[in-house]
């Protein structure tokens, strides 16, 4: 199982959480999602991960995944 971190300048209370965790959940191969407020990451565990499925869900949700 892999994971990886995006960092997510923008997200600050529960409905981020809420949105971001929504859309990426759905995305094949997910199978956790972690928004962490504080440090405006989100971390997504699976396998496989797709990196561009994962960077539009969030995208999806109303946030940008910071380079």
């Amino acid at each position: 199982m892999s994971a990886r971190t995006y960092s997510v300048p923008d997200v600050s209370c529960e409905h981020c959480r809420a949105a971001i965790t929504s859309e990426v959940s759905v995305v094949p191969g997910v199978e956790a999602v972690d928004v962490d407020l504080e440090a405006k990451t989100v971390t997504v565990t699976g396998e496989p991960l797709d990196e561009g499925a994962i960077i539009a869900a969030i995208a999806d949700a109303g946030y940008e995944v910071a380079a």
